[in-house]
């Protein structure tokens, strides 16, 4: 169990259009200049955007795992642990950022798969 960062960037190549940029401490992650998630490195934690009702489920179900990092409008932000999460989970988290940023036609355009 658990995703090494490497892992991580490059499941992002199995998304259409993912643009990544350097933050400094991080490094954001876009689709068409809307961002859909960070990754922190030092401290191997990815932030992603998901509905405010599966950030709050994911959080209660294993808070060793997920944390809360903040809300904005309908979207409420994971924090996750690399280390502590299986990578098919992952990609269908990161695929859900996506798919809640990508404007529809790109989303329709492209199936995601495993």
């Amino acid at each position: 169990m658990g995703v090494s960062v490497d892992e991580f960037l490059k499941m992002l190549k199995r998304l259409p259009e993912v643009e990544q940029s350097d933050g400094g401490n991080w490094v954001s992650l876009k689709v068409r200049g809307k961002g859909f998630g960070y990754l922190w490195e030092k401290t191997r934690t990815v932030g992603l955007k998901a509905t405010i009702e599966e950030q709050i489920a994911l959080v209660a179900e294993r808070p060793e795992v997920f944390e809360v990092q903040f809300t904005t409008g309908r979207f409420g932000w994971v924090v996750v642990h690399l280390d502590k999460i299986d990578p098919e989970e992952l990609f269908e988290l990161v695929t859900e950022a996506w798919l809640l940023t990508a404007p529809k036609q790109l989303a329709d355009a492209h199936e995601i798969g495993p």
